[in-house]
């Protein structure tokens, strides 16, 4: 039986860590990286995935390069995939990778799809595996990786974090709908061109009956308005205070964690949910 190893990439810190310690502790596998691409990317996911090739030693196979998100967004008739109708996930991520592999299940090959799956992340599952010759393995669970040691990780391979981790809490879609609103916001700061874009993309889907807007609750042209900005601003300050005052030192961990950021506040009000495939 043929052994495929495959590893995907989201243009995220702890997929691209993954890979990193794969190299490392696993040189003799053949690893197969891939990024499935929905063409609706920061431009800092492409830049960090360009350094991260380097630093392998191989290419990243991009996956569904020729039907994007607007190819889909045409089949549904414009309507914004939603936390209820992800069919973003579907279309541009879960079945590119299923038909990528099809051949070797076809053919009776095993194939080990790593993923990316913290220590630290009890509340996550791994992708279900449908077929016997389809093994997902945890790499990070089973070693006890978690947040500060993905980061260690990476700062250890000269890697880093992606650039737009200042600012966003994952990779994906400019417009991914599980963003939290100070992520909405900050969009709109470092890259205008993509929240106007984002707003166009709602104008079209409304006119055309869709339901849904990219931030629960409210449209992308409520959310810009400056008074608006400023709450959302001044929310996300006192969440991140409280978040501060909650927390306890780790007397098992030498190095201190560091500052709160955009990522330690996903899943306590809004945003949390997110699709794994898309943002690991």
């Amino acid at each position: 039986m043929t052994e495929h190893h495959v590893l995907g990439l989201s243009g995220g810190k702890d997929s691209a860590a993954l890979a990193v310690y794969m190299s490392q502790h696993y040189p003799d596998l053949n690893i197969q990286y891939f990024f499935t691409d929905t063409g609706k990317e920061l431009p800092e996911v492409y830049e960090f995935l360009g350094r991260l090739e380097g630093f392998l030693g191989k290419p990243i196979e991009r996956l569904n390069p020729h039907r994007d998100f607007d190819f889909w967004l045409r089949q549904y008739n414009n309507f914004l995939p939603s936390p209820n109708t992800r069919w973003c996930t579907r279309k541009l991520k879960l079945d590119p990778f299923k038909q990528w592999i099809h051949p070797w299940l076809k053919a009776g090959d095993r194939v080990y799809s790593y993923v990316a799956i913290r220590a630290d992340e009890e509340h996550r599952e791994g992708m279900i595996a449908r077929e016997d010759n389809l093994v997902v393995k945890l790499p990070f669970r089973e070693g006890g990786v978690d947040k500060p040691g993905v980061i260690d990780i990476l700062e250890a391979s000269g890697l880093g974090l992606p650039k737009y981790y200042d600012w966003r809490s994952r990779s994906g879609c400019t417009f991914c709908f599980f963003q939290q609103k100070i992520e909405w916001v900050n969009l709109k700061q470092n890259h205008p061109d993509r929240f106007e874009e984002a707003k166009e993309y709602e104008k079209n889907a409304v006119d055309s009956g869709s339901p849904f807007t990219w931030s629960q609750g409210e449209s992308l042209v409520d959310l810009e308005q400056p008074e608006r900005m400023s709450q959302i601003i001044s929310d996300f300050t006192a969440r991140k205070e409280r978040e501060r005052l909650r927390r306890k030192p780790n007397p098992l961990r030498e190095v201190a964690e560091g500052p709160i950021d955009i990522d330690d506040l996903f899943f306590l009000d809004e945003g949390g949910g997110a699709c794994l495939v898309c943002h690991k």
